[in-house]
């Protein structure tokens, strides 16, 4: 018969040893992970900034073949200016000063509704993740809210608060919030347990737990919904500024409907393209620094 104080040296003797199991699997699994990256390998590979200009081929291509049917007269400039004029507008503006006042203000509106909408989309997204009271309280009426078009929402919103800033800015945040909120709610739940399981064993608290395993596994999914979120800013914010503005590239845009300038008009949707396109290679950064332990993202890109 054996003793309790047996049992417990027995149970001493054998915790360092199951440690250096699980320190012997973590090692054995990222091995095999590495070598099968190095293994399989295409049989040629491109570098990143290869990948970079690879990237940018065919918009460039899009500006030529456009120019020179431009050039060609098989467009009208009332209907589709070249790029080249495209170019001498936003010259042209930008010494005047106006594109940048323009651009200036749009970009606050947007920062600010960004701000505002991503905080709360992810203090909704932790405590419905966490708690499944929290999600039969409120993400029904969240998801609700999420189906109403902004356009539906717009003449209520000018209603309540008016056509200044503040309209904006709403707009722009609670076009964020969704993607946001959706995209951490989902994160949290796909953490797989066996890890929260080993998080557990090995002593980590709760709070701990969530620090070092459930956010980590839960920050892919976050930083899509930023993605996202960086996308519908935007398009809150033309929709916004279409209305009552009285500076911002929509009203810029607006403005220019009115004198049928076409070049201002295709200035403003290539701006919003430049826009996007730097946003999304901010995220893209966030995501290559912020997982760099991830196989999918720190070594691939």
């Amino acid at each position: 018969m054996v003793s309790r104080g047996d049992e417990r040296g027995r149970i001493h003797l054998e915790q360092p040893r199951t440690d250096r199991v699980i320190s012997r699997i973590r090692f054995s699994a990222a091995r095999r992970l590495r070598d099968r990256s190095t293994t399989s390998k295409a049989p040629f590979e491109i570098s990143r900034r290869g990948l970079l200009l690879l990237s940018w081929l065919a918009p460039v291509v899009l500006l030529i073949v456009w120019e020179l049917l431009a050039q060609a007269g098989w467009l009208s400039p009332q209907v589709l200016p070249a790029p080249s004029k495209v170019i001498r507008t936003a010259f042209k503006l930008v010494v005047s000063g106006s594109l940048l006042n323009d651009l200036g203000v749009s970009l606050l509106r947007a920062v600010a509704g960004f701000a505002i909408g991503g905080s709360i989309g992810f203090a909704l997204g932790i405590l419905v993740g966490f708690s499944r009271v929290a999600e039969a309280a409120i993400d029904r009426s969240i998801q609700m809210i999420r189906a109403i078009p902004f356009l539906a929402l717009l003449p209520l919103v000018i209603v309540w608060l008016g056509v200044g800033e503040v309209e904006k800015i709403f707009l722009v945040a609670l076009g964020v919030t969704f993607p946001i909120y959706i995209n951490t709610t989902l994160g949290i739940r796909q953490v797989d347990p066996k890890l929260i399981e080993l998080g557990r064993v090995q002593g980590l608290g709760t709070l701990e737990l969530i620090r070092r395993i459930i956010l980590p596994g839960a920050l892919p999914s976050i930083l899509t919904g930023v993605r996202y979120a960086l996308a519908t800013a935007w398009l809150a914010l033309v929709v916004a500024e279409t209305i009552g503005a009285q500076s911002g590239i929509g009203f810029l845009a607006m403005d220019a409907r009115e004198f049928l300038r076409t070049d201002v008009i295709v200035l403003t949707i290539v701006i919003y393209a430049l826009i996007g396109v730097a946003a999304d290679a901010i995220a893209c950064h966030l995501e290559r620094r912020l997982l760099a332990w991830h196989p999918n993202y720190g070594g691939a890109r």
